[in-house]
């Protein structure tokens, strides 16, 4: 699929190329923007908070001052390795993210989205780092569980993976060159990546890491997801998964950033009630 220029290109190309609409008029045209060192060391500096609210949204029962221990470097007992591992692995790679957004080299593609999951999914996810399909595991496509509306199934996986890195392509193309703003190519980028599930385990967090690199790369503050709204998040993506409508999500989303009181317009306003 061919996308032309922001101007040339019709909403109905970038919905196709994603895989899923949203309301465009209501996201925010005047998002606030400083240095890239100011909104890496926000970051950074809130990382203990990151990587809980990240561990939260998984499952993960590791509390915040444990959180905050284990990454002193100091080990917490009465957990599974597995939890511990997560948190770990979450930790080392939001502080590649730093590395690679303070050096200029953060880019929305699929060799870094791939870089990072090696990371964020490793002993976790079948081949973690590629695509599904590029790796030693062909065949198993594996679903999103929706509770009480079954499983969501993104496309299938297929030996060599080339219908993924397809769809990923035309994605980013979509999103680059028919969409100006940086805070909505970031935005739809998680959504994206989570809908189209190209990794085995550990979509979500890639996509959000993605997400928050975009942003950051271009002096916007990173978003987390609050753990005290991770019911409210998770209802909402099952929504999303149902009816391939990114509106709520992206206001949802929106709403967690910490300038949401001047972000979030009237039109998001009643998506979130």
């Amino acid at each position: 699929m061919t996308v032309g220029r922001c101007e040339d290109v019709d909403a109905g190309q970038i919905f196709d190329a994603v895989g899923f609409r949203w309301d465009r008029s209501t996201i925010p045209t005047d998002v606030p923007a400083y240095s890239v060192q100011r909104a890496v060391f926000r970051f950074y500096k809130a990382l203990a908070e990151f990587i809980w609210d990240a561990s939260v949204l998984e499952g993960n029962p590791f509390t915040y001052p444990e959180v905050q221990t284990l990454l002193d470097g100091i080990t917490v007992g009465g957990h599974k390795l597995s939890d511990e591992r997560q948190v770990l692995n979450l930790a080392d790679s939001a502080k590649e993210l730093r590395e690679l957004v303070i050096g200029g080299s953060f880019t929305l593609d699929k060799a870094t989205s791939d870089y990072l999951h090696a990371i964020v999914a490793r002993d976790e996810a079948f081949d973690a780092g590629f695509f599904r399909g590029e790796g030693e595991e062909q065949r198993l496509t594996p679903g999103v569980a929706l509770g009480e509306y079954g499983r969501y199934l993104p496309p299938e996986t297929e030996p060599g993976g080339e219908n993924l890195r397809r769809i990923h392509a035309a994605g980013l193309v979509a999103l680059t060159d028919g969409i100006e703003s940086v805070f909505e190519q970031a935005l739809v980028y998680f959504l994206f990546g989570a809908l189209q599930q190209f990794y085995f385990d550990g979509n979500k967090r890639t996509a959000r890491y993605m997400m928050n690199g975009h942003l950051m790369s271009h002096g916007i503050d990173a978003i987390s997801i609050p753990a005290a709204r991770a019911r409210e998040f998770n209802a909402r993506m099952v929504d999303f998964y149902r009816h391939k409508d990114a509106s709520v999500m992206i206001a949802f989303l929106t709403d967690c950033h910490p300038d949401a009181d001047e972000l979030v317009t009237t039109e998001m306003r009643r998506f979130l009630e």
